[in-house]
C-alpha cells in the first residue's frame, strides 16, 4: 500500500526551476525535485527553531534584570510614530 497519495501543486514562476533541474537531469521527476525541496525546508526550519532556542535560553540565563514591559512597548509606539512622521512627510 502507498504511503503517501498523489497531490496538485500550482508553482507559477517557480515551474521554470523545476523544469530547470529536470533538463539537467539531477532529477528524474518533479516529485523527486518537491521531495527534495521539502526536505531542504525541513532543515531549514530544524536549524532556525535550533537557533532560536538558544537565543531564547541565552536571554533566560542572562543574569541583568528584566526591563518593564510597558517601557518597551511605549519606545517601540515612540518608534513607529517617528518613522510613520518620516513616511508622510515624504510623500
Amino acid at each position: 500500500m502507498r504511503s503517501s497519495r498523489p497531490i496538485t501543486v500550482t508553482l507559477g514562476s517557480q515551474q521554470r526551476s523545476v523544469d530547470a533541474r529536470l533538463n539537467s537531469g539531477m532529477y528524474s521527476s518533479a516529485s523527486e525535485v518537491m521531495r527534495a525541496a521539502l526536505r531542504a525546508l525541513d532543515r531549514e526550519e530544524e536549524a532556525l527553531d535550533e537557533i532560536m532556542r538558544a537565543k531564547i535560553q541565552q536571554a533566560l540565563d542572562d543574569p541583568r534584570p528584566g526591563k518593564d514591559a510597558k517601557d518597551v512597548f511605549d519606545r517601540l509606539e515612540r518608534l513607529h510614530d517617528e518613522r510613520m512622521k518620516v513616511t508622510r512627510s515624504g510623500m
